[in-house]
């Protein structure tokens, strides 16, 4: 047999081998296309159909890698969720060797904000980013359950760092405290043009360091200097 020539077996493996990348390449075209209409429309505005006619691929192939829409956007979640939580794991370890309270706080503060606004200036990423914004927005979010399953656990490590930083503050000042870093984070990522339009284009939430430097600098001023006076009885 010439050494060219492919056995039966041989063959049969290549055939499978082929197989199974067009398969990794059909559900990361089917995630990419999904990951760029549920972004623009959200969860509720966009239809398995658009999806497939987006990433030119069947109804029916959708259902077999997903098997629903609830399941194809969570698998977006499940690709790049961890992107964040791992950059945001990272600096609250750094965080937690720094003494000074200042800087521990705004290195908390960095932790938060600092991947979300980089995966928004990176274009392969700027989908998920705003896929995010809106979820985190939604009132009906709580029914799908992706930002309570995969960013509650590094919230609760937030919120602790946070005490174990400011321990004069009180559990409510420090979970309004990271409401309002939510609240700053989500409305920058959802890149309505706003802040640009009132600042004549002197703010342009495109330049992430400006961006960053900007924000962390006003939420730890927020978080180190907003404190709530106990009630008097």
């Amino acid at each position: 047999m010439p050494k060219s020539q492919k056995t039966e077996p041989e063959q049969k493996v290549i055939a499978v081998e082929a197989t199974q990348r067009n398969s990794v390449a059909t559900r990361m075209r089917i995630l990419y296309a999904a990951e760029a209409e549920f972004a623009d429309h959200g969860f509720d505005g966009v239809s398995v159909r658009q999806i497939a006619l987006h990433a030119d691929v069947p109804v029916a192939l959708i259902n077999y890698h997903f098997g629903s829409k609830e399941g194809l956007y969570r698998a977006i979640f499940e690709m790049r969720a961890p992107m964040i939580i791992d950059q945001r794991i990272a600096g609250l370890r750094l965080a937690e060797m720094e003494p000074e309270r200042d800087r521990k706080v705004e290195m908390i503060v960095k932790a938060v904000l600092v991947p979300n606004l980089h995966m928004r200036s990176t274009e392969k990423n700027s989908s998920y980013a705003r896929i995010l914004a809106r979820e985190v927005s939604d009132p009906k979010s709580h029914h799908r359950k992706v930002v309570a399953e995969f960013f509650d656990p590094i919230a609760y490590k937030v919120i602790e760092a946070l005490q174990q930083a400011m321990p004069d503050r009180t559990i409510e000042e420090i979970n309004w405290g990271y409401q309002a870093m939510l609240g700053v984070m989500v409305y920058t990522m959802a890149d309505t043009g706003r802040i640009s339009r009132l600042s004549g284009g002197r703010c342009d939430p495109e330049d992430e360091l400006t961006t960053a430097t900007h924000l962390v600098a006003l939420m730890k001023a927020a978080l180190l200097y907003s404190h709530v006076p106990k009630a008097q009885t």
